[in-house]
């Protein structure tokens, strides 16, 4: 006997087309002042961005992720959260930090190496950056367990990259959502590239988001992820569904980095300039534009009085946290464990030593 005893489908979502057109059987409930806000958003996150390479490149900063070409994703995604969801980061979604109202001024501080940045302010419920790859789909997934186990009518959303589906903590954290049904919304920025390693190399997969099936999930899609107003729909549907408890969500965003992996990065030795070319012509901030100008929502000068207020926002920030007090460097050996071991002890008295004893 041979029956078929499974079978799956992946769905690919655009609302709004590259032309600035709409789907209207697929447009989400949205205002036009959500609308101008979802704007905003991404222009602030591209400032914010090229300000941090700038900075980063003077010395300012040390090693940043740029978000460049993936607003759209992380700004439509983080949107759509409400006050009492959970928000897990890797290090690409600084945007979806100011969403959620984290000071930029601390955002900088970290990404210029004082951890002390990462200080959640009270009320946000936003777990740190998370620099190791996958590692922090397992924080999403516990917390997930948490609100369920509780009883919670929240929803966790979980970042991470195309390259984090070849780690093993990715499908552990899947494989425990999936059997216990929890509340977690996993959205994978699919930017093509792992570092240098291009998708092809990642997984023989036709999509990211079928992996999902294979956990349990009911609902996988995969969603143009330079369209804001896709990644809004689809993204709000999965946790309506999570703070349901109709289980978690595998969201496939197909993005692309414009930018370098990090500023440590130079892309040009690995793919290029006119696939570079190619995937700037679809501008998630343009495509948005393009809306707006349709609405009557958009002009030169409203374009210019925004670059300009949104700038001195960021210029704002960067004198704030440049005039932030220095961080003390025994802190890493102060911090490390509640009462720190006789070997940190010794450390900590070698390095003060080594600092001339003033601290």
């Amino acid at each position: 006997m041979q029956k078929e005893v499974a079978n799956f489908s992946v769905s690919f979502v655009q609302v709004l087309d590259e032309s600035g057109k709409v789907d209207k059987e697929l447009m989400p409930k949205i205002s036009d002042q959500q609308l101008v806000s979802l704007y905003e958003w991404m222009v602030l996150t591209r400032l914010f961005d090229e300000k941090c390479v700038n900075l980063q490149r003077q010395g300012r900063l040390l090693t940043y992720a740029p978000m460049k070409g993936q607003e759209a994703t992380i700004i439509g995604s983080s949107f759509v959260l409400d006050k009492d969801d959970w928000m897990v980061p890797c290090f690409r979604e600084s945007g979806a930090f100011l969403v959620r109202g984290f000071p930029m001024e601390m955002l900088l501080q970290y990404w210029g190496g004082d951890e002390r940045g990462m200080k959640i302010p009270e009320g946000v419920n936003t777990l740190p950056i998370a620099i190791p790859v996958g590692t922090q789909t397992l924080h999403a997934t516990g917390i997930g367990f948490a609100l369920k186990y509780k009883k919670e009518k929240a929803a966790v959303i979980a970042y991470f990259g195309d390259g984090a589906t070849s780690e093993g903590d990715v499908h552990e954290a899947l494989n425990f959502a999936g059997v216990l049904q929890l509340p977690v919304v996993f959205v994978c920025q699919n930017n093509q590239w792992a570092i240098s390693v291009p998708l092809k190399q990642q997984t023989a997969s036709q999509t990211l988001a079928q992996k999902g099936f294979a956990y349990g999930f009911s609902n996988c899609v995969q969603v143009d992820g330079n369209d804001v107003l896709a990644v809004v729909k689809t993204v709000q549907d999965a946790l309506v569904r999570a703070r349901a408890g109709k289980g978690p969500s595998f969201i496939e965003c197909v993005t692309y980095r414009l930018s370098n992996h990090t500023t440590a990065d130079d892309y040009h030795k690995y793919r290029s300039d006119a696939e570079v070319v190619a995937w700037s012509k679809k501008d998630p901030i343009v495509r948005l534009q393009k809306l707006l100008l349709s609405k009557k929502l958009w002009s030169d000068s409203y374009e210019k009085e925004l670059w300009g207020r949104l700038a001195k926002q960021v210029d704002d920030a960067v004198k704030k946290y440049e005039s932030l007090p220095p961080a003390d460097p025994l802190d890493i050996f102060k911090f490390m464990y509640a009462q720190m071991t006789p070997a940190l002890e010794e450390q900590m008295r070698s390095l003060k030593q080594e600092l001339g004893g003033g601290l």
